[in-house]
C-alpha cells in the first residue's frame, strides 16, 4: 500500500484543526482509509517533524499527498469546504493565455498531455518535498512506473511559449539531463543516465521518442524519463511553476493533473489553466483546457443504499454523508431504465480530484464512511459452514507442482488489460474478447481471453536476465461463447512460456508430454492454424475428443510486437475441461 511522509506543521495547517495525540489522529484517519505507519519524533523541531502515513485504498490517488490527505480530514472533521474554480468542463472551452501544442508525431508514442501553471507564492523546502513525493507516488503507483502517467515540474520564467510536444529520432536530439553535466542524446540517456536505465523499458523499443520543448527549441524534458538540467531544475524559492503530465491513458493523465492542481491550490498557489492544442482528436476533443473536469455523475437509490449497508438512511442523511467525503449530492426521485415506479435516491457528482465512482456500490461506500462507521453496529453471521478446497483447486495445485518440478517459475497477473496487449499484439482474438462496460482506464478495459498475453508482457521486460526463461501462470480467462447462458465462458487455465535461443516445437512437446504423463492422461496433437503461432509448428491438444488447449512456437510477429528478441514456445490448457474428462 502507498506510504507517504507529511510535514506535521503543514499537515495540521491544511487540515484546519490539530488532533491532541497520535491515537486521536489514528482514529481521524479512518475516513481516509489511512493509518499511522510511524509517528513524528518529539525531539525534532516542530516545523521539521515528519509523520509517516500508510494509505490503504489504492483507488484514491488523491490521498497520496500531504494536501490530499489533509483535505479529506478537513472535510470530515473540520467541516471545511473546498472550491476549485479553475476547472473547465465538457462542452465549453474557457480562455487561457498559455498553449501547449501536441504534434501528430507523438500520437502513436505517448499521445496525451495535461498541464497548468502554479503561481502566487515561493516554494518552500517542505512544499517542494511534498511535490516531489506526490510526483513519485502518482507516476510510480497510479502511473504504473511512469508507463501510463509521468509528471514534470518546470520553471515558468525560463520558458518561451507556446510549448511543443512532439516525437523525435532518439539519436538526433541531445540535451543536458537533470543531475547531468554534459549533453546526451535520448538514446544515450537510456543507456548512461540512472533514470534512463531505470525507465528504458518504456521507450527503448520505439522508433520515435517523445520530447517537450519551448518555442525556441529549448528542451524541457524527455518524457517520461528525465527533465532538462535548466528549465526542469525546480528549486526552493521559485514562484512560478509549469506542471505537465504525459501518458498513454487520457483519463489517468487528466485526473493526475487535477489531483496535483487541487493539492497546490490547497497550499495557497494560484492555478492558471493552459490550453492543450492537439493536431488530432481525443476523447475530450482536439482542444482541452486543463485542469479539466470529465467525471460523470452517479445515481444510487435509497433502496440500494439499504441493501449495501444494511441500514435505512434518508436522502438528507445520504447527502450529508457524501458532502463530508467531498462530493456534491442532492436527494432526488429518478426513474431507472426499465423501472415502472420512481425511486428515491441521491444524485452524486464526484469531486474534481476523484474518478473512482464506477458503480452505485461506490456511492454507498462513501455514504457509509461519511455517515460514520460506528453508526453501523456489528452483526454476527447467522450461518455456519465448513470450508473446503474444490476439486479444481486441488487439481490446479497438482499442475502447479508439476510445472515447478519442470523448472518453471510461477507468475500472477491481473485479469484485466488493454486491447493492444490482448488482441493487437497477439494477432487476433477480437471476436472473443470481452470489454467491460465501465473501465477506469484503457489499460484495464478488457478481460483477458488467454494467459499467454500476460506471460509475454513479463517476458518483454526480462531481456536483461540470463536465459532460459521459463514462467507459467494458473488463473482465469473469459471469452465470448454463444453456447453459454450469458454469452460468455470463464475457465481456469494454465499457460507456460519458454524462451531461449534453441527453444523449438520439440522442446514444448516434450515438456507437455511429461506433464500429461504425471497426470496419467492421454492426449493427441492435431493440426492448428492459430495466428499466434508459426504455421506448421503448433498443434491443438485434444483429450477424449475434446479440444483442451494449444502449444507450439510463437509467431515472430507476436514476439516482435512484445519486443522479444529470442525464440519462444508456449502452451495453454483448459483445466476445467481436462478435470471433467479425468473425472
Amino acid at each position: 500500500m502507498p506510504k507517504i511522509e507529511v510535514n506535521e506543521e503543514l499537515f495540521y495547517t491544511l487540515v484546519g484543526t490539530r488532533f491532541p495525540n497520535s491515537q486521536a489522529l489514528e482514529e481521524a484517519l479512518s475516513c481516509a482509509k489511512a493509518e499511522i505507519a510511524e509517528d513524528s519524533d518529539e525531539t525534532v523541531p516542530a516545523d521539521e517533524r515528519i509523520i509517516k502515513l500508510e494509505l490503504n485504498d489504492t483507488n484514491r490517488p488523491d490521498l497520496w499527498s500531504t494536501a490530499g490527505c489533509a483535505r479529506q480530514l478537513g472535510l470530515y472533521h473540520a467541516g471545511r469546504t473546498y472550491s476549485y474554480p479553475f476547472f473547465s468542463r465538457a462542452g465549453a472551452l474557457y480562455p487561457a493565455e498559455k498553449i501547449v501544442q501536441v504534434k501528430v508525431s507523438v500520437k502513436q508514442v505517448r499521445p496525451y498531455l495535461a498541464g497548468f501553471i502554479a503561481t502566487g507564492q515561493a516554494i518552500t523546502d517542505s512544499s517542494l518535498r511534498d511535490m516531489i513525493q506526490t510526483q513519485e507516488k502518482l507516476a510510480g503507483n497510479f502511473g504504473r512506473k511512469r508507463r501510463t502517467v509521468s509528471m514534470g515540474l518546470y520553471r515558468t520564467e525560463l520558458i518561451q511559449w507556446p510549448i511543443i510536444y512532439k516525437a523525435v529520432d532518439p539519436d538526433t536530439v541531445s540535451f543536458v539531463p537533470l543531475q547531468g553535466d554534459k549533453p546526451l542524446t535520448l538514446r544515450e540517456i537510456l543507456r548512461q543516465h540512472p533514470k534512463g536505465r531505470e525507465y528504458a523499458f518504456i521507450q527503448e523499443h520505439e522508433p520515435l521518442h517523445p520530447l517537450l520543448t519551448d518555442a525556441h527549441g529549448a528542451v524541457l524534458s524527455y518524457p517520461p524519463i528525465i527533465n532538462s538540467a535548466d528549465l526542469g531544475a525546480v528549486q526552493v524559492g521559485d514562484t512560478d511553476l509549469f506542471v505537465e503530465l504525459t501518458g498513454t491513458d487520457l483519463p489517468s493523465v487528466t485526473l493526475s493533473a487535477s489531483i496535483m492542481a487541487c493539492a497546490l491550490a490547497d497550499q495557497g498557489f494560484t492555478i492558471e489553466p493552459v490550453i492543450i492544442d492537439y493536431e488530432y482528436e481525443t476523447d475530450f476533443g482536439s482542444q482541452v483546457r486543463t485542469p479539466y473536469y470529465f467525471q460523470e455523475p452517479v445515481f444510487c437509490s435509497l433502496a440500494r443504499v439499504e441493501q449495501f449497508l444494511g441500514k435505512k438512511l434518508s436522502g438528507a442523511e445520504c447527502v450529508a454523508a457524501l458532502e463530508k467525503m467531498g462530493c456534491k449530492a442532492r436527494a432526488i426521485r429518478a426513474t431507472e431504465q426499465g423501472a415502472v415506479q420512481e425511486e428515491e435516491g441521491v444524485w452524486m457528482e464526484p469531486p474534481e480530484y476523484r474518478n473512482d465512482f464506477l458503480h452505485a456500490a461506490d456511492v454507498a461506500e462513501d455514504i457509509m464512511i461519511g455517515h460514520g462507521l460506528k453508526a453501523f453496529p456489528p452483526v454476527r453471521p447467522g450461518d455456519f459452514t465448513i470450508g473446503r478446497l474444490s476439486p479444481l483447486t486441488l487439481f490446479s495445485r497438482t499442475i502447479k507442482e508439476l510445472l515447478i518440478g519442470l523448472g518453471y517459475q510461477e507468475m500472477i497477473y491481473n485479469y484485466l488489460g488493454s486491447y493492444k496487449d490482448f488482441v493487437e499484439r497477439m494477432r487476433g482474438g477480437a471476436d472473443t474478447i470481452i470489454r467491460i462496460a465501465n473501465p477506469m482506464t484503457e489499460n484495464y478495459e478488457y478481460v483477458r481471453n488467454s494467459v499467454l498475453a500476460s506471460l509475454l508482457i513479463s517476458e518483454s521486460v526480462s531481456g536483461h536476465a540470463a536465459y532460459p526463461h521459463k514462467i507459467f501462470e494458473l488463473g482465469k480467462v473469459a471469452y465470448r461463447d454463444s453456447t453459454e447462458n450469458y454469452g460468455t465462458a470463464t475457465r481456469q487455465c494454465v499457460g507456460f512460456l519458454h524462451t531461449d535461443r534453441d527453444a523449438n516445437f520439440n522442446t514444448v512437446a516434450g515438456q507437455l508430454q511429461t506433464l500429461f504423463y504425471y497426470l496419467s492422461c492421454e492426449y493427441t496433437a492435431c493440426e492448428s492454424n492459430d495466428p499466434r503461432f508459426i504455421p506448421g509448428r503448433s498443434a491443438v491438444i485434444q483429450c477424449a475428443g475434446k479440444k483442451i488447449g494449444i502449444f507450439g512456437e510463437l509467431h515472430p510477429e507476436v514476439l516482435e510486437n512484445f519486443g522479444i528478441t529470442v525464440p519462444a514456445t508456449a502452451a495453454e490448457i483448459d483445466l476445467d475441461t481436462l478435470l471433467l474428462i479425468k473425472a
